[in-house]
């Protein structure tokens, strides 16, 4: 008994082991996508050391931001529509109009 107390304490402090995160230049286009649907949102690794948040829908997002569409290059794609991205609204007042 004293055993297990002991070993279920020290898995309590072992330090968790990091799950790896999906990159979307190992992901084809169209699997990044459906990645990115099936999730919900979630962050991805882009390239060595960046990462982005990707989101399917506006509902993901905060109040006060808005989305716009987020690409990323992928196996098959060097500019994949991977998903949205939120980000702040007012930035649509800085933008110059077009």
């Amino acid at each position: 008994m004293r055993f297990a107390i002991l070993l279920t304490a020290l898995l309590g402090v072992l330090p968790a082991q990091a799950q790896p995160q999906p990159t979307t230049q190992s992901m084809t286009c169209d699997r990044a996508r459906s990645f990115v649907q099936a999730q919900g949102a979630t962050v991805l690794y882009t390239g060595p050391g960046t990462f982005e948040r990707f989101v399917a829908s506006p509902r993901s997002c905060v109040r006060g931001e808005t989305t716009e569409t987020a690409y990323a290059a992928t196996r098959d794609s060097a500019r994949c529509p991977v998903g949205l991205r939120c980000r702040p609204s007012h930035l649509d007042e800085l933008e110059p109009p077009r």
